[in-house]
């Protein structure tokens, strides 16, 4: 709400060089544990994360932070600092809703419910990649031989914002995909963009990722995986924050690309999309990364 608070304003540009500040004292505190892990902080949880937090405040540094500009189907336009989610980890989010009082316990309880009743999703992925992320998609399709990073054709018009930088990767919705993206279509268990390394206290969901990386980092799972696989590959992202930017869960059967802007297509009728852990119209949507948009103290 902070940041599409001073998005909102017509001086969003100058809005956002006032520096955020982050304390931790939700259940999820994903943002905070992602700048404890970047301090070179020993992993903490509750009150240690809010104290290691409160002296990093102390100290006053500032440094800039990455923001997402997301689009939704009615283009509702929103900037997202943490992550957009369908499949396995939004439908844990929202359905642990309920067990909040539990705090971060609540997370690890929706997960087994889940993976109990392992659900797959329909959809269509397509992405703006680095060089090389071919082949880390496995099986992927592209559209023309261009080479490099993707842009919009020349005759195409970038979504027109109402506020904030243009979104000069994107065309809109209703049309194709420039074709030099890549797409992936098929049945996913999840779908993750996530742009900070932490997706929770415990969770490190991309250990390589910070804050200014100026990277999506797409995270992906197709249907198929048994409940283990997915399991130690659930458990080894919380391994992940002791190993020191170590990426426990790399390999199958989580797929991981780096992308500066991307598109999600649901072709299953009903599911859930949250953005930063909120939930969000069920639809199409896209996003793009703005690099050091904003400014965190760190």
């Amino acid at each position: 709400q902070v940041v599409n608070g001073l998005m909102d304003r017509p001086d969003w540009a100058a809005a956002l060089r006032m520096p955020l500040g982050i304390l931790p004292c939700g259940s999820g505190n994903a943002l905070a544990a992602a700048i404890n892990f970047h301090a070179g902080l020993a992993p903490a949880l509750g009150l240690s994360l809010l104290q290691n937090c409160a002296v990093l405040l102390c100290r006053g540094t500032p440094s800039p932070l990455d923001l997402v500009s997301v689009t939704t189907a009615s283009g509702t336009r929103v900037f997202s600092f943490l992550s957009v989610a369908w499949g396995l980890v939004a439908d844990v989010d929202i359905e642990s809703e309920r067990l909040r009082r539990l705090g971060p316990a609540r997370f690890a309880l929706g997960t087994a419910a889940r993976l109990l009743a392992l659900h797959t999703y329909r959809g269509r992925l397509g992405d703006t990649p680095s060089d090389g992320a071919t082949e880390v998609h496995g099986v992927t399709s592209r559209h023309g031989d261009a080479p490099g990073p993707a842009s919009p054709p020349k005759d195409a018009s970038p979504p027109s914002p109402a506020g904030g930088p243009v979104d000069d990767l994107l065309v809109p919705l209703g049309q194709p995909v420039p074709p030099s993206w890549v797409t992936l279509e098929g049945d996913f268990v999840l779908v993750l963009a996530i742009y900070q390394s932490h997706l929770g206290a415990e969770l490190v969901a991309a250990p390589r990722a910070r804050p200014d990386d100026g990277l999506i980092h797409l995270c992906y799972v197709r249907a198929g995986v048994s409940r283990g696989a997915l399991l130690r590959a659930l458990l080894a992202m919380t391994r992940g924050g002791g190993g020191g930017g170590t990426d426990a869960a790399a390999g199958p059967p989580l797929s991981r690309v780096p992308a500066r802007a991307f598109r999600l297509e649901p072709l299953t009728p009903r599911g859930v999309l949250t953005v930063d852990g909120e939930r969000v119209e069920y639809g199409p949507l896209q996003g793009q990364i703005h690099r050091g948009l904003a400014r965190l103290l760190t």
